[in-house]
C-alpha cells in the first residue's frame, strides 16, 4: 500500500530561482478543516529578504527599459492568465483563508480588473510639455521608476490586494520584492506562478516567505543598503506606524493601506431594508475580516429600535459554515486571529447588549448555531455579533476589533452623527444612508474617511477608483486607478534650451508694461 503524497515545500523565489529549503519550517493549514494542511513552507530570514532586494536592483535596469507598451503586454496576459484560471485560484484562495468561494471570485476578479486597466496605462504613462517663460526653449515632463519596490501584504485579501501594488509597480517599470502572508503562502505562490507564465522575467518579481520580525529586520537592512526606493504595506495601524518610522529614517514616503473602524451612519429618512442588507454584508462578510468592514451603525434614534430587530433578524437567518457553501461567512483566517477576536468579546461590557446568534465565541456543539452549514468543530467558526449601546468610551467602539462583530449606536443630530463616525481616529472607508442629498453632502464634506458611499455598504472597491485612508488608516497614499502611479513612479523635468545662449529664468524675460492707472 502506498503512502499519500508527502504536501511540497514551498520556498521563496529570488532572482527567478527557488531558495534551497530552510530551517524554519511552517504549516499553512485550512481554517476550515484545521487537520488539512494546505501548504509546508520554508520561511526566510533578514538577509533572505535583503538578498531578493539585491536581485530585484540587478534586475530592474533592463526591465526599465522595455517599452512601457510593452510592458502593458505582460500585465494584459497576466490578466488573461488569471481569467482562465479564476476558478482554480478562487478555490485554493477559500481553501487557505476560509474566504466564502463566492467572494473569492470576486477577488480573483478584481486582479483581472487591475490587469485590464493598467495594461492599458502602458501606453498612457503620459509627460507634458510645459511652455517656457523664454523664447526657443521647451519644458518636458517624465514619468520614470522609482526601482525596487518592496510590498508587504497581509492575507484576508490574499492576492487581490497584492495586485494593486504588483501589477501597476511593474507596469511602471519597477522591480518588486514581495512578502505575502505566511499563513497565505499557496495563494501567494499561485499568484506568482501566473504572473511569471505572463513574461515578467525573473528577478523583476520576487517571493520570500518570513515572518514578522524577519521582513522588519529584512527592511532594515535593505534599506540600510539603499536596495529599496519605495515600500508598501498592507496590515495592521500598528506594524504600518513601524514601517512609516522605519521608511522616515531614510527619508522615504512608504504607501501605507492600514485599518479601519468603518462607520455607516444610518439618517432617519433611509431606506430601512437597505441600510440592514448593507450592514449586515458589511459587518459580516469575510468574517469581518476587511480593513472595510463596518466597524459601528450609527442609526437615527427615530429608526434604531427597528434597525436593531431587523439586523438581529437577518444575521440570525444568515447561514454561516463551509466556505465552499453559499454561506454568508465562513471561518476566521487561522488560530492567532481567532485569539485575537476572543480579546475583542472581552470588550463587551454590562452596559452593552448582544444580538445576532444563540452565543457568542467559538461555535461548537456546546454553543450551537441554527443552520450551520458543515461541522463547526472542524474549523475555526465564531457566532456573529451585535452589540448595541456602544460608545466613545468603549475599546469596542475605538479599535478596530477584525472578526464578525459590529457595534451599534444611536444618534440624535447629523453633527452629532458624524462626531462619533470620526471620533475613533481611522479614515478609511465610511457610508451613509439617505434620501437627502443635502445630507450626503454634507456628510462627504466632514467626514475624516477616505472613500465614502452612499446607500451602499463600507466594502466594495473597483480597480479605477483610488483606494486609502487617513489617520491612523494610512498615510493619505492611494492605491488603484492612475492615482496609484504616483506611488510608483517620480516626476522628472528637463529643459531644453536652443537659444544659443544663456537665458536666466525670473531675470531675463520679456516683459509686458500696461497702464495699471488706467479707468473707464
Amino acid at each position: 500500500m502506498s503512502s499519500p503524497a508527502r504536501t511540497p515545500v514551498l520556498t521563496s523565489v529570488i532572482g527567478g530561482a527557488r531558495v534551497a529549503a530552510g530551517p524554519r519550517p511552517y504549516r499553512s493549514t485550512n481554517p476550515s478543516r484545521t487537520a488539512d494542511t494546505v501548504a509546508e513552507v520554508s520561511l526566510a530570514g533578514a538577509a533572505d529578504l535583503a538578498e531578493a532586494c539585491r536581485a530585484a536592483r540587478a534586475a530592474q535596469d533592463a526591465w526599465r527599459d522595455v517599452p512601457p507598451p510593452v510592458r502593458g503586454q505582460v500585465v494584459a496576459a497576466a490578466g488573461r492568465l488569471v481569467e482562465e484560471n479564476k476558478a482554480a485560484l478562487a478555490r485554493v484562495v477559500t481553501r487557505e483563508v476560509g474566504k466564502p468561494y463566492a467572494e473569492a471570485l470576486g477577488e480573483v476578479q478584481e486582479i483581472a480588473d487591475t490587469c485590464a486597466f493598467f495594461s492599458g496605462e502602458g501606453r498612457r504613462l503620459y509627460g507634458h510639455t510645459v511652455p517656457s517663460e523664454m523664447p526657443d526653449k521647451e519644458l518636458f515632463t517624465y514619468r520614470d521608476p522609482v526601482g525596487v519596490v518592496a510590498v508587504v501584504t497581509a492575507g484576508n485579501f490574499p492576492v487581490a490586494v497584492p495586485s494593486w501594488y504588483i501589477v501597476p509597480a511593474l507596469l511602471c517599470g519597477n522591480a518588486v520584492v514581495w512578502k505575502p502572508a505566511e499563513y497565505a503562502a499557496a495563494c501567494a505562490d499561485a499568484l506568482y506562478e501566473l504572473l511569471a507564465h505572463a513574461g515578467v522575467p525573473g528577478g523583476v518579481l520576487n517571493v520570500v516567505y518570513a515572518d514578522g520580525p524577519e521582513t522588519y529586520q529584512g527592511l532594515e537592512l535593505a534599506l540600510g543598503a539603499g536596495l529599496v526606493d519605495k515600500v508598501g504595506f498592507t496590515g495592521s495601524t500598528e506594524a504600518g506606524s513601524r514601517i512609516g518610522e522605519l521608511c522616515g529614517r531614510h527619508l522615504q514616503s512608504p504607501c501605507l493601506e492600514l485599518g479601519g473602524k468603518n462607520p455607516m451612519v444610518v439618517a432617519a429618512d433611509a431606506d430601512l431594508p437597505l441600510a440592514v442588507e448593507g450592514a449586515l454584508f458589511a459587518g459580516f462578510g469575510t468574517a469581518g475580516q476587511r480593513c472595510t468592514s463596518l466597524g459601528t451603525a450609527i442609526v437615527h434614534e427615530s429608526l434604531h429600535g427597528e434597525f436593531l430587530r431587523r439586523l438581529d433578524e437577518a444575521v440570525r437567518a444568515a447561514p454561516v459554515g463551509d466556505p465552499f457553501q453559499d454561506v454568508l461567512y465562513g471561518p476566521l483566517i487561522g488560530e492567532r486571529f481567532a485569539d485575537g477576536f476572543e480579546k475583542v468579546l472581552g470588550w463587551i461590557g454590562p452596559g452593552h447588549t448582544v444580538h445576532g446568534s444563540p452565543a457568542t465565541g467559538r461555535i461548537t456543539a456546546a454553543a450551537p448555531r441554527a443552520g450551520f452549514v458543515g461541522d463547526p468543530e472542524a474549523g475555526l467558526f465564531y457566532h456573529p455579533v451585535i452589540v448595541d449601546g456602544v460608545g466613545p468610551g468603549d475599546e469596542l467602539f475605538q479599535r478596530e476589533a477584525f472578526g464578525p462583530v459590529i457595534g451599534v449606536a444611536p444618534y440624535r443630530t447629523l453633527d452629532e452623527a458624524i462626531e462619533l463616525a470620526n471620533a475613533p481616529g481611522y479614515g478609511l472607508s465610511a457610508s451613509v444612508y439617505t434620501r437627502d442629498p443635502a445630507t450626503v453632502f454634507r456628510f462627504r464634506r466632514r467626514i475624516s474617511a477616505g472613500m465614502v458611499s452612499v446607500n451602499n455598504s463600507t466594502s466594495g472597491a473597483e480597480a479605477h477608483l483610488p483606494f486609502g485612508g487617513n489617520g491612523r488608516s494610512g498615510n493619505g497614499s492611494r492605491q488603484s486607478g492612475v492615482w496609484v502611479l504616483d506611488q510608483f513612479t517620480r516626476w522628472q523635468s528637463m529643459n531644453w534650451d536652443h537659444s544659443g545662449r544663456l537665458q536666466k529664468a525670473q531675470m531675463d524675460v520679456r516683459t509686458v508694461e500696461p497702464d495699471l492707472g488706467f479707468r473707464l
